[in-house]
């Protein structure tokens, strides 16, 4: 009778276990790769099998990307990255956003669209740099997967079949269904130059021939010398402490800096105390702050020691009223202080890197080039029309950027993480820090909690999940929050991936967002070894 009941408890126990999250985390005493689509995992997962190092899987997912979520990234876009050394600690940055050309010294009379919107990408190059600082496997083979993908096709998913068919007039032709084997042979020539030439097939080759008779043919302004002159570089991370943890992000002209102080002012009040109108209008603040002050850094001062300042946070702070929201927010002064598509892999000797890089909107500018047909990026039309704005356009010069990698120390955790989706990423990377740190959270868990976003720097708008407590939204009705309440796990909240690293186990974990096509994938074991 005793036996029978102690089997009946554990079963009780066992039919009582509740998860709200979707999925757990993987993880392996091997390498990680998590990407937003799986394909991409599984090519960056052989990579790492092959002995390739975290640099090169990245950059086998990121080309395999270019091909299944055309959308979102590709070689006529941006890239920037964080790469962690496990012997050393030390982390790495790098920028390879790409800069206007040398003969747009205003604004364009109608504004930054079409091919005045397109700056020259960088992604290529700050793949060929990052190979030659930390690659192990031949340049060449790391495209393979993505050239066999572009060549024979691949079966379109479900989230990114549902991107392509919201894209509207940037994408003119048919969307393919879900399944639907869909092949690109002019991206698969373009991989296989780069493959075979490097970064100078791409910006003294054909595929920079291509795109400047795209850009003739359109009236563009970029020319021969915007390419061959064009380097990526690499950078010094910038970084706050939140409650003992330590996060890095990538200074400007990157957004990177908003998400640290949106921290730093979170950081005022305790974890136990923190709520969604503290959280919603500590976002107001740091946004302001980051669309008044942040530019290419080489052209004009960006007060980044001040946008980083723990006193600045402190009285930024103070403009929180916590019985309303205040739609009429203005930017701070932090100068007067003397104090600034996402993927991610782990390899089995613990180096990672946090990947993130785009076209900016779907399909970018909405324009493919003429020969090889890879959509051109759209990332000048974060330049300000106002010629007197820190963020005006002048030649050579780099936009505002929204993508930024992230990187979180904890004890003996190593986590690098990224969540994509415009100007939602710098708050999007507080909430999941917070949710780690404050919380306690898992990976997979903070990846997954319930996220809420603002889009435009004023106002009182703020879209959210419909997983947040009922009374919880209701309060923030009353204090005067214009709530526009979204699915459990809306795309507006974008979506994210991040590896983790335990310096004492040497396990390494993998967490993949549920918004996304994606998933995290542990390196495979060789058991049939000779």
């Amino acid at each position: 009778m005793h036996r029978t009941l102690l089997l009946l408890a554990f079963a009780a126990a066992a039919i009582g276990q509740e998860r709200w999250q979707s999925r757990s985390m993987i993880q392996s005493t091997q390498g990680v790769a998590a990407t937003s689509q799986a394909l991409a995992s599984q090519a960056a997962a052989q990579v790492l099998a092959r002995g390739g190092s975290a640099v090169d899987a990245a950059i086998a997912a990121n080309a395999v990307l270019g091909v299944v979520e055309p959308m979102m990234c590709g070689i006529g876009g941006d890239l920037f990255a964080i790469h962690y050394d496990a012997q050393t600690e030390k982390l790495t940055g790098l920028n390879a956003s790409g800069w206007a050309p040398a003969k747009m010294t205003a604004a364009p009379k109608g504004g930054f669209t079409g091919i005045h919107s397109v700056t020259v990408p960088g992604a290529v190059d700050g793949w060929w740099k990052m190979h030659q600082k930390f690659g192990k496997l031949p340049w060449a083979d790391l495209f393979a997967p993505a050239i066999h993908y572009a060549r024979n096709g691949f079966p379109v998913t479900e989230i990114i079949r549902e991107d392509w068919a919201t894209s509207g007039e940037k994408w003119p032709g048919r969307v393919p269904a879900v399944g639907e084997i869909w092949k690109t042979p002019g991206l698969a020539k373009a991989y296989e130059i780069i493959a075979r030439q490097g970064r100078d097939g791409f910006y003294k080759g054909p595929l920079a021939a291509d795109i400047l008779k795209t850009s003739a043919r359109l009236g563009g302004l970029l020319a021969e010398n915007d390419f061959t002159e064009y380097q990526s570089e690499f950078v010094e991370p910038i970084s706050t402490t939140y409650r003992g943890a330590k996060v890095f992000e990538l200074p400007p002209n990157g957004q990177g800096v908003s998400a640290l102080e949106m921290l730093n002012i979170l950081e005022t009040k305790p974890g136990a105390q923190l709520n969604l109108h503290f959280k919603i209008e500590a976002q107001k603040l740091s946004v302001l702050d980051l669309r008044r002050y942040v530019t290419d850094p080489k052209f004009s001062q960006v007060p980044t020691a001040g946008l980083l300042s723990k006193a600045y946070a402190a009285e930024r702070a103070k403009r929180i009223d916590p019985n309303r929201a205040q739609c009429d927010l203005k930017a701070g002064d932090p100068g007067k202080l003397k104090n600034t598509i996402y993927l991610s892999v782990v390899d089995r000797e613990g180096n990672m890197v946090s990947w993130i890089q785009s076209i900016y909107n779907k399909f970018g500018s909405g324009i493919t080039t003429d020969e090889f047909g890879f959509h051109l990026h759209d990332r000048g039309g974060l330049f300000d029309v106002d010629p007197q704005h820190v963020n005006h356009v002048a030649p050579h010069k780099r936009p505002l950027h929204t993508i930024i990698p992230g990187f979180l120390m904890m004890g003996d955790a190593r986590v690098a993480f990224g969540i994509m989706g415009g100007f939602n990423q710098a708050q999007a990377h507080a909430q999941f820090v917070s949710y780690m740190v404050d919380q306690k959270m898992n990976i997979q868990e903070a990846m997954e909690s319930p996220r809420f976003t603002r889009r435009d720097p004023e106002g009182c708008g703020v879209q959210i999940e419909n997983r947040f407590p009922a009374p919880e939204l209701e309060r923030l009705r009353k204090l005067g929050h214009q709530i526009d309440v979204r699915a459990a796990y809306s795309s507006r909240m974008g979506g994210g991936q991040a590896v983790a690293y335990d310096r004492k186990t040497k396990v390494k974990s993998g967490a993949s967002d549920p918004r996304k096509d994606g998933a995290a994938i542990p390196e495979p074991e060789n058991f049939w070894k000779p």
